[in-house]
């Protein structure tokens, strides 16, 4: 049996490079919005309120259910959060 090396998670678990691209960054973002978020030190229901969100909502982040946000939706919780998000763009190795 041959040993493969990966260079992150998503690109063992995901089917193409681009999905496992799109997880990796998702998974970056969904990690700092949580951090930020617990960094508050209020209550769920303060925290979804500041992150314009319902507390179910809330839950499934701080639980790291990640298949519940897009993308998008997770970009906008950082700015609610209080996060910058910038992209870097490079040619691939």
């Amino acid at each position: 049996m041959d040993r493969q090396s990966f260079e992150n998670v998503w690109d063992a678990l995901e089917d193409t490079p681009s999905e496992a691209m799109n997880m990796s960054m998702r998974s970056s973002l969904l990690i700092a919005i949580e951090q930020q978020v617990r960094g508050w030190n209020v209550t769920q229901a303060e925290a979804a309120r500041r992150l314009g969100v319902t507390q179910p909502r809330l839950n499934d982040l701080l639980r790291g259910r990640i298949t519940n946000f897009s993308l998008d939706a997770l970009i906008n919780l950082a700015g609610a959060a209080g996060l910058t998000v910038r992209l870097q763009i490079a040619d691939a190795a």
